[in-house]
């Protein structure tokens, strides 16, 4: 291993553990939990910070409990390519409120996105309204989600 991650050592783990767990957390709780100074935990946290290996923090919310009970992937080939084509789809879909993440990925389509809506009348207005007018839209796939586990991802 190379780069950032070859420097982690456990405890830099178990703080990055402790911060996906509650990242509200200050250093001296996580401290506590590990056996670490308040100062000792800060300094590894803003060391974290400057390799990037902490890019931030967000909020993440319910929702359903928002009034948005409808989540919808969608896989989208772009009729036409190129360089100002990508930039002018990526520009207009993050432009639209109900799309929350827009992926270039690699493989059957160019763009997966995340939707969310109230229910399926409205997931259908934000298609036909907003989605289907996307400059260079070509083939279009919905997959509505059922159900979803978050996992914290890779820590080592």
């Amino acid at each position: 291993m190379t780069g950032p991650a070859a420097d982690l050592d456990d405890i830099d783990r178990r703080v990055l553990r402790a911060l996906v767990a509650d990242a509200t957390q200050g250093a001296g709780a996580i401290g506590r939990a590990l056996g670490l100074s308040q100062p000792a935990a800060w300094r590894r946290i803003r060391r974290l910070e400057k390799a990037g290996i902490i890019a931030g923090q967000r909020v993440d919310f319910d929702a359903a409990a928002l009034g948005f009970g409808v989540t919808v992937f969608l896989g989208v080939k772009l009729a036409t390519k190129g360089r100002v084509g990508l930039e002018d789809f990526e520009r207009a879909a993050t432009a639209i409120p109900e799309v929350q993440t827009v992926q270039h990925v690699l493989g059957l389509y160019d763009y997966r996105l995340r939707v969310t809506a109230r229910d399926l009348a409205d997931f259908e207005r934000v298609l036909r309204r907003r989605i289907m007018t996307l400059p260079g839209l070509g083939q279009v796939e919905a997959n509505v989600l059922l159900s979803e586990e978050r996992r914290p991802g890779p820590i080592g």
